[in-house]
């Protein structure tokens, strides 16, 4: 069949706009449901601000954001998942910082292994979380004075929301710094950490503020110290622990959104971009003040560095102090 000079440029036309409108729908972000991953059970501060993001980010895409919790071994199940989904922006991670160090300090196996600094991309550093010394007012400690002298005449014990976590590294800087040795309790997460602080399975957490702050206004909770430079505007009158003479025990943590290695610049900018204007709401920092964070943002750089700082000073505090999973 031959063609005429006129349907020959009409069928070229035709052709160029179906191409180009297959090369725009292939590239339109999103196009489905996204699931957010969370690596630790329901019920913690990363899932609650993980679901907080999800309902923003749900209303600005215009597809659903799904969490998912998928908990254990200190993160690394959640972490190594998101590690090996396809790197198309439709599996995401929210991570702690417990990103950062659990493979230190844990014996992964294939299905928990992951590369810290070179296996995911890095999209935006969602908050930052001063760490704190909280004990159950049951266990009759009022203050970090207290807390020491109490280790030094009985045997003690500390929750965490898991091996390899920064409370689990701040709990051991601490137990080097006050010469006592508070025995190590990991937990899976958050929430059931501090269920055993109240019941009393526990004397004291290392932990975030947001989990503790309702008991602490209801005075089953006691709040001893911060492990910041300076106080915290969540809790103004609690001291530092540098002002109660502990200088060299300073942890913080973070949390952040990564994607799998590899996803498209095009992608990453999109939820940079939503994630940064989310973090500016004020009913979204008000919530987060809630789970004990402040907001962070930025560009995707910004969570590289502190990433990659961490694991690096951890690194070298873990191989010190010996640190191993329990």
């Amino acid at each position: 069949m031959k063609f005429t000079r006129r349907q020959a440029f009409a069928l070229a036309a035709c052709m160029g706009a179906a191409l180009s409108t297959g090369s725009a729908m292939a590239q339109a972000y999103p196009s489905k449901p996204i699931t957010l991953v969370v690596a630790y059970p329901a019920g913690g501060d990363t899932d609650a601000m993980a679901r907080l993001y999800a309902e923003k980010l749900t209303a600005r895409l215009g597809q659903p954001v799904i969490v998912d919790n998928r908990p254990g071994a200190s993160g690394t199940i959640g972490s190594a998942y998101v590690a090996k989904a396809p790197a198309d922006g439709y599996t995401l991670l929210l991570a702690p910082s417990t990103f950062s160090i659990a493979p230190l300090v844990l014996k992964t196996g294939s299905g928990t292994s992951y590369d810290v600094l070179n296996g995911f991309t890095p999209i935006v550093q969602t908050s930052i979380q001063p760490l704190f010394i909280a004990a159950s007012t049951a266990a009759g400690a009022k203050d970090v004075k207290e807390l020491v002298a109490m280790s030094k005449a009985k045997t003690l014990s500390y929750a965490s929301p898991g091996s390899g976590s920064p409370m689990h590294i701040l709990g051991e800087m601490f137990n080097k710094s006050a010469h006592v040795k508070i025995s190590h309790v990991p937990y899976r997460g958050v929430a059931p950490a501090v269920n055993d602080l109240l019941g009393g399975h526990v004397p004291v957490t290392f932990i975030t503020y947001g989990p503790v702050a309702p008991h602490i206004a209801t005075g089953k909770v006691v709040a001893l110290a911060v492990a910041d430079p300076q106080r915290s505007t969540l809790a103004p009158n609690v001291p530092t622990l540098a002002e109660l003479g502990y200088k060299d025990v300073n942890v913080g943590a973070w949390q952040g959104l990564f994607g799998p290695k590899g996803l498209p610049a095009d992608v990453v900018k999109t939820l940079n971009s939503h994630l940064n204007e989310i973090l500016k709401m004020p009913d979204v920092a008000s919530k987060m003040a809630t789970f004990g964070a402040l907001p962070a943002g930025g560009d995707p750089s910004r969570l590289v560095q502190v990433n990659a700082g961490d694991y690096d000073r951890f690194g070298k505090i873990i191989k010190e102090l010996g640190i191993q999973a329990d």
